[in-house]
């Protein structure tokens, strides 16, 4: 059957009038009363009684009433040509029925009238133009009356027959909405999907006029439309079967569809899309539009979410971050220290937070914040909790291949940006794990590779380390990655300047520590102290020594990593030198002998002195930052033992009293001492070449020499290194001479300086050396083979400072003398045990590198000795040394690309091996690491590069991915892999070119 109705042709239409039907319809709604025992019947009972009441009033006046008699013939002939079941055992459909034959009625009778009116045509000579008002139009009190009859009609006839899940629940809208719910009969005859379905569509039929539409519509679309879907699209259950006349055919099922497309395209659009976001969950249905598989859809959608998610967010903040922000968050956390795991997920190995999980929500976080880059309040406010897990997750993706890796950073660069300073140095404080009270990922969760190349968070395995030393290996080797990926995230945030505000922190937090530590270290009588105070205060004390020594930490970490632009004004450049005055006061304070050497505050002072000389155009507000300065001068010229530093303390605090109007001759002094300038008298202009640079290395060397002092006191001595020679320290021999100046006994100088058992002597001298080498000094050349060979002995030196100066050394020695030093190299690096330490034929490898980096396309020439070496030191007995050698053989195949042919089959031979037969897993995972870096360096290149190959290489990776046992090697078996698919898609499908080509004829 096409409908529950069909329009109606009837002769008794000509004489009904509105006012009949409209007062039929006030009589069903009428408050009928149960009489004075209605006081103890319920609010079910109260209304069954009414609508029973209702009932029997109007068919009363239908058979008692002659006036009523035109109204029942239309109604009987309507109810006689429709073809749903009217009456039931249920009240509530009875009433139902009747309410929806008076609609009917009313809508045929408002066609009737319409079609029979003929205005006559307006005189527009008379006052009276206005054109006559149309029989079929409805007053407000009629409007009223027929809202109210649809309200009936809905409540009772479209809500309580929706399953759950479509649709908002009745019981969930009103007090009468719950009573009605109650009091329906669903189990009795008809069917509750025929009341639904006879529900909506003569309500639909209804609709068709235009004015009962608009009523119908702005005000029950949503039900209507939840009707509909339900009706069109929901599954039939398996139930034992019921009557045929109580089952939806399939025709009834495409109808509703059809009507349900009708109804969408009719409507006004907006008014759609809130009632199916209502009908379909509203912030979910925001946050799947994130989550597209297809490419090009996720790009269409994805702009509309993250508006919305915004939009939100600005609008509403509190309704945002409890349905959109903590539903993205939620997996974050879940794993956070201040969240109570339930016991039973903490089982050892328990997977918390799924890959798939983990992925969408830094995904999800990654589109909301660094896309739609909207810092608002609540943006801000609910991701501050989790930055340390999310910082966490940036370390462990540092490890290995992980995609989450630019996210990540992206994400956490992007809200260091946007916070306020202090906020993100607060955050920085966290990340470096200076403050305790910062959430973090919880102590029993760890980060695990996923089997999808991805990452998830589980419960750690139950672990039994007896050895203390082990257990405090991983903890400080855990602290110090985490530093040094600190320092690599901080090292894109200096044009900010996040990166000097955090440096001075460091610097502020070291002197506070330090008096911290001097108060705590004075004995206290043991008499007065009981055991249990006596081991919390040692506990106190190996605190504070852990929370200086992570800082010493990471203040090294930022001077090697940061570059010479890390201030970038004059505030922090002020802020760097009060700092390092306030460090030597309070030295001062403290100890009876000062261990802080003169060259620090001379430098500090002379730093200042710099930018008063001319250095820096200096404005008035600079001044009044300089100005900060002048308490602790004061201090430094009445306190410090040296007259010569007291002198210059009180001549530059009335340097910039005066704002430069008067400046001694030690202040000019000091300011060219610190320049590296011979001459006082030189041009302002020289001076401001080399000032910026100058400013900028100051926080290095003033770092060593804290350094140093602090290492020495933590181990209880006093520090008696003497200062540097000044034929080593003092740059003027190295940065400002030209070429060929270096004279016989300079150089002998620093040869003899090279074998200084001060570590920063020797340090300063080999890079002396380095800059000779550089800049092609003939006096430093003609000593090649003794350079060389000072070179490769401090490579074995334990000091970070003197093996890294000795890398460059031999790196810039090999690019003047390739032929000879790449040889001596090469037999170094494949000596085996007895010559050379694993760790010195490893520096040796790094330099290599190195010099491989350098020759560039030039390394063809050297392309066999290096590729023999690396393949011999894959079989050696060291399992460190195999590893070592495999990475510099995937960093050298993948520079070599086309060149790599005459040898490619030895090097596929060397990986497969290796990757299934090494005991060792970190060779293993090196193997399969040169395969990814194979692939990702050749790029489309592989198919012709590894013609040869390739098919050994991919049966390689499947063994792997299958067999492999461990999770780090299989990941990048999984990654190579991916590599591969992409590039022989690309290869097998190229990329179509829409390109058009003008050719110029003769």
């Amino acid at each position: 059957m096409a409908t529950p109705v069909e329009a109606v042709g009837s002769g008794a239409l000509e004489t009904c009038s509105l006012d009949q039907i409209l007062e039929a319809l006030k009589l069903l709604l009428s408050p009928g009363g149960s009489g004075s025992s209605s006081l103890q019947n319920t609010k079910h009972n109260v209304l069954l009684a009414t609508l029973k009441s209702n009932l029997s009033a109007l068919e009363d006046k239908f058979l008692k009433d002659a006036q009523w008699k035109k109204l029942k013939l239309i109604r009987d002939e309507i109810a006689e040509e429709a073809e749903w079941p009217q009456n039931s055992v249920d009240i509530t459909w009875s009433f139902t029925s009747q309410t929806l034959l008076l609609l009917l009625c009313l809508k045929e009778t408002m066609i009737r009238l319409a079609a029979d009116f003929h205005p006559g045509k307006p005189n527009p000579r008379t006052p009276e133009v206005a054109p006559a008002l149309s029989p079929d139009t409805l007053s407000i009190s009629q409007q009223k009356t027929v809202q109210s009859v649809l309200q009936f009609v809905v409540t009772l006839g479209v809500c309580p027959y929706l399953v759950p899940g479509v649709g908002v629940p009745l019981r969930s809208r009103t007090e009468f909405g719950a009573v009605v719910h109650d009091v329906v009969w669903p189990d009795a005859a008809p069917h509750a999907t025929r009341r639904l379905y006879t529900s909506c569509m003569v309500l639909l039929n209804v609709a068709r006029h235009a004015s009962l539409g608009s009523l119908i519509f702005c005000r029950h679309f949503g039900d209507i439309a939840a009707g509909l879907c339900q009706l069109g699209f929901c599954p039939t259950k398996r139930k034992p079967p019921t009557p045929v006349e109580e089952v939806l055919t399939e025709e009834e099922r495409t109808l509703a569809r059809g009507a349900l497309r009708d109804l969408l395209d009719q409507v006004y659009q907006p008014l759609a899309v809130r009632e199916l976001l209502i009908l379909q969950g509203g912030p979910p249905q925001i946050l799947d539009l994130f989550h597209f598989q297809d490419k090009l859809t996720a790009r269409q959608f994805q702009r509309v979410a993250t508006t919305t998610f915004i939009t939100i967010s600005r609008e509403h903040p509190q309704l945002a971050a409890k349905y959109l922000l903590q539903p993205v968050l939620a997996p974050l956390h879940r794993c956070l220290n201040t969240t109570e795991i339930p016991e039973s997920d903490m089982v050892p190995g328990a997977i918390l937070v799924t890959e798939e999980e983990l992925n969408r929500c830094v995904e999800d976080v990654f589109k909301v914040y660094v896309v739609g880059n909207e810092p608002l309040t609540v943006l801000l406010d609910s991701l501050i909790p989790v930055l340390r897990v999310l910082f966490s997750l940036y370390c462990f993706t540092k490890q290995s291949v992980s995609h989450l890796r630019s996210f990540c950073q992206e994400i956490l660069l992007w809200i260091l940006g946007k916070l306020e300073r202090k906020k993100a140095i607060a955050s920085l404080e966290g990340f470096a794990g200076l403050d305790k009270t910062v959430p973090s990922l919880h102590p029993q969760c760890q980060f695990r590779a996923a089997t999808q190349g991805g990452i998830m968070i589980a419960i750690k395995e139950a672990t039994n380390v007896e050895d203390e030393d082990e257990a405090l290996y991983q903890k400080v080797s855990l602290e110090q990655s985490q530093v040094e990926h600190l320092g690599d995230l901080l090292s894109h945030c200096q044009e900010c300047g996040l990166a000097g505000d955090f440096f001075i922190f460091c610097l502020k937090e070291l002197t506070h520590l330090a008096v911290e530590n001097e108060a705590d270290l004075k004995p206290k009588p043991f008499s007065s102290t009981s055991l249990l105070e006596l081991e919390q205060h040692q506990a106190l004390l190996v605190e504070g020594q852990e929370q200086k020594l992570l800082v010493l930490q990471l203040l090294a970490v930022l001077c090697e990593r940061m570059s010479e632009q890390i201030f970038t004004n004059i505030t922090q450049v002020v802020d760097f030198v009060a700092a390092t005055l306030q460090r030597a006061c309070a030295s001062l304070a403290h100890e009876a002998e000062s261990t802080v050497e003169s060259q620090t505050l001379s430098m500090s002072m002379g730093l200042v002195a710099v930018m008063l000389g001319g250095a820096v155009q200096l404005k008035s507000s600079d001044f009044t930052v300089l100005k900060q300065l002048l308490p602790l001068l004061e201090k430094v010229s009445s306190t410090y033992p040296d007259p010569v530093i007291q002198e210059l303390a009180a001549d530059l605090r009335i340097t910039i009293s005066t704002h430069g109007a008067f400046a001694t001759e030690a202040v000019s002094v000091a300011a060219q001492s610190t320049l590296h300038r011979k001459d006082p008298e030189e041009k302002i202009e020289e001076q401001q070449q080399t000032s910026h640079d100058t400013l900028m290395e100051v926080p290095r060397s003033h770092l060593e020499q804290q350094q140093s002092h602090e290492k020495s006191s933590q181990t209880g001595q006093e520090s008696n290194t003497p200062s540097i020679p000044k034929r080593v320290s003092e740059p003027s021999i190295t940065t400002n001479q030209k070429s060929g100046s270096v004279t016989t006994e300079q150089l002998q100088e620093v040869l003899l300086s090279v074998y200084d058992p001060q570590i920063p002597t020797r340090a300063a001298a080999l890079r002396t050396l380095s800059h000779w080498i550089e800049q092609r000094e003939a006096k430093a050349l003609e000593k090649q083979e003794k350079l060389l060979q000072i070179f490769l002995e401090n490579l074995e030196h334990e000091d970070t400072f003197v093996y890294l100066s000795a890398i460059q050394g031999v790196a810039l020695l090999s690019d003047v003398y390739p032929e000879k030093i790449l040889v001596d190299l090469l037999a170094q690096y494949d000596s085996g045990k007895d010559k050379r330490t694993p760790e010195t034929r490893m520096k040796v490898g790094e330099v290599l590198m190195r010099i491989v980096r350098a020759l560039g396309d030039m390394v063809s020439k050297y392309r066999e000795p290096l590729i023999h070496t690396f393949l011999r030191g894959a079989r050696d007995p060291d399992g460190v040394h195999r590893a070592s050698s495999l990475v510099n053989l995937g960093e050298l195949c993948q520079r070599l690309d086309f060149l790599l042919g005459p040898v490619v089959h030895e090097v596929t031979a060397c990986l497969i091996a290796v990757a299934k037969t090494d005991p060792e897993v970190q060779v293993r995972r090196a193997a399969i690491h040169v395969i990814v870096l194979l692939l990702r360096g050749l790029s489309q290149k592989a198919t012709e590069v590894l013609k040869d190959v390739l098919k050994d290489l991919y049966h390689l990776l499947k063994h792997v991915v299958r067999l492999e046992p461990d999770d780090v090697a299989r990941l990048h078996a999984q990654l190579a892999l991916e590599e591969l698919d992409e590039i022989m898609r690309n290869f097998l499908f190229p990329p179509q070119k829409l390109e058009k080509k003008i050719v110029v004829l003769p």
